[in-house]
């Protein structure tokens, strides 16, 4: 005996749509009453009602709307992505040039393909590529289209623009900028004065009224997405100049750029500045300043922790100057998020978010992790973890003097303060705002341990260098003893050669005396002094000889007569 379940008959399914669409209608209407009070706990309440419109009738374009924009309005960024995900042109852009398919996405397209005539009939869950939008847009998109798609693009837009994808959000904005505004010039015909003229002759009360003016809040929608698109312009073409700088070898100028973006007055998304820290950091490796490159790490992976690029670069900064341990954790850290994404078969966070690497590219990466922190293991077993480049992490040369050391310390000290951590956060747009603690807890816990690293290399260079002087100064003490050696030594040979001259001229004196005596002898006639004077006489001349007087007056002894 067949089991047959019992069927309703006409009005009676009648009357079951009817009722359930008349639950829906209420549910919608009373969303709207508590949406327009633009109150946040309003609008939560407003939320459940939609989901519950829903849960009887999910392809409702009202009630996806309704539910889209109000969580555009709680800053639920990432809920209206994933709602909305088929519509993200790199979302679909990326599945089709994945060469992996992963147990899930294999069961979601068999689902697809099982459901692929009721998904025809319906255009809401259409996913497109960017030249297909690009082709519509260009041919010009039927009625129906533009009124059924046009929210998606501009809600859409707005949630990746705040989600860091910049240019998704820029080809949403403009395609549904663009729809918006042919339904706009589509609808404005009704509303012109001269699109039918009617006399005026007779009763007035029953001529069919026109259309009021358009509601100021599509305009207002209209101008903050204008001033939207050129923010995101904006921002996209200076990160086009810094990566062209830095393509091109300009570390310089790529960081002059990035910095105008992360320093700018007016804040930007949390994936966005994530990625241009990233790129700084780049730079600031390539040109040799090791601790701002890490403290851009250290902010990268303050807003974003699964960012392996920022964990790699890290890891390699710590090695170049090593600090063995800190690369060590940081290469565990990335073995444990490589061994999550192969056991979760995909990449860290939504299907919708932007990565570096690919998924077939995680068992050769991990392979080969594991090859380096076994080797950094081995070192730190042979004793180089007290062997810290501190000069390289100060960015002072070796033989630096101290007032270079000084410097350079007073200028990381200032920028790299625990105290100013958390300071990028304010030009930042967060994504969640439950995530500010964490936020600033990570920056400030990456921070307070470059500070020390830096205190501790400036202590031990600083130490070096007073090693340095205090050898130095023995050095030249030594160098000055030598020298007052030397010239007193010389002093006693230029004394001695003195006295050497000195005897040698005294004796030439003494010869030529003689010789002047001899002559003076021939020559001066003898004169006899006679008288009682001649002994006296005698006496004074030798006296006058000894004196250097060298003319001895010849004297003649004569007896003395009675």
């Amino acid at each position: 005996m067949a089991v047959t379940s019992p069927s309703l008959s006409p009005s009676e399914k009648k009357h079951w749509w009817l009722t359930n669409r008349k639950i829906v209608e209420k549910y919608i209407k009373d969303a709207r009453s508590l949406i327009a009070t633009q109150e946040q706990s309003e609008i939560v309440l407003a939320l459940n009602l939609l989901d519950s419109a829903l849960a009887i009738s999910p392809r409702l374009d009202q009630a996806l709307e309704l539910k889209a924009r109000s969580l555009v309005y709680l800053r639920r960024f990432k809920d209206v992505a994933d709602m909305l995900q088929d519509y993200i042109p790199s979302y679909k852009m990326a599945n089709d040039d994945s060469s992996y398919v992963s147990s899930d996405s294999s069961s979601q397209q068999l689902l697809s393909s099982s459901s692929s005539e009721s998904q025809e009939k319906d255009q809401i869950f259409k996913c497109f590529s960017v030249s297909e939008l690009k082709k519509k847009v260009m041919a010009g998109i039927s009625k129906s289209c533009n009124k059924e798609g046009q929210w998606r693009y501009l809600v859409l837009g707005q949630a990746c623009c705040h989600l860091g994808l910049m240019e998704d959000a820029m080809v949403l904005l403009q395609t549904g900028k663009r729809l918006a505004s042919a339904a706009f010039r589509r609808e404005s015909v009704c509303w012109s004065d001269d699109s039918f003229t009617i006399p005026f002759t007779g009763d007035t009360t029953n001529l069919p009224q026109q259309p009021s003016t358009p509601p100021r809040a599509l305009l207002t929608e209209s101008e903050s997405i204008t001033n939207l698109l050129a923010h995101i312009k904006f921002l996209l073409r200076r990160r086009t100049a810094a990566l062209a700088a830095l393509d091109a070898g300009l570390y310089s100028e790529a960081i002059r750029h990035f910095s105008k973006i992360l320093d700018g007055r007016r804040s930007a998304p949390q994936g966005f500045l994530a990625e241009c820290y990233m790129h700084r950091a780049s730079a600031y490796r390539s040109s040799g300043r090791i601790a701002e490159s890490v403290a851009d790490c250290n902010r990268t992976l303050a807003l974003d922790p699964t960012c392996i690029q920022a964990l790699e670069t890290r890891a390699a900064l710590f090695e170049t100057i090593r600090c063995l341990p800190d690369s060590l954790h940081d290469l565990e850290h990335l073995k444990l998020l490589y061994n999550s994404i192969l056991r979760d078969r995909k990449l860290p966070g939504p299907a919708w978010k932007r990565h570096n690497v690919r998924y077939r590219e995680i068992p050769g990466k991990l392979s080969a992790l594991t090859t380096k922190i076994e080797e950094l293991k081995s070192r730190l077993a042979s004793g180089e973890s007290g062997k810290v480049d501190y000069y390289a992490l100060i960015g002072v040369r070796r033989g630096c003097s101290r007032s270079e050391l000084e410097r350079a310390h007073v200028l990381l000290t200032l920028r790299h303060k625990p105290d100013k951590a958390t300071n990028f956060i304010d030009r930042c747009e967060l994504a969640n705002e439950r995530d500010l603690e964490t936020v600033k807890e990570k920056a400030k816990m990456s921070s307070l341990l470059l500070y020390r690293l830096v205190q501790k290399g400036y202590t031990s260079v600083m130490s070096n260098i007073m090693d340095e002087e205090v050898a130095e100064k023995q050095r030249k003490k030594a160098l000055q003893a030598i020298q007052v050696q030397k010239t007193n030594q010389h002093e006693m040979m230029n004394n001695k050669d003195k006295l050497v001259t000195k005897r040698r001229s005294n004796n030439n004196n003494n010869v030529s005396v003689e010789n002047k005596t001899n002559i003076t002898s021939t020559t001066v006639n003898p004169a006899v002094f006679k008288g009682v004077f001649c002994r006296d006489l005698t006496v004074v001349g030798n006296l006058l000889s000894q004196v250097g007087f060298n003319r001895p007056i010849p004297m003649k002894y004569e007896a003395l007569s009675c």
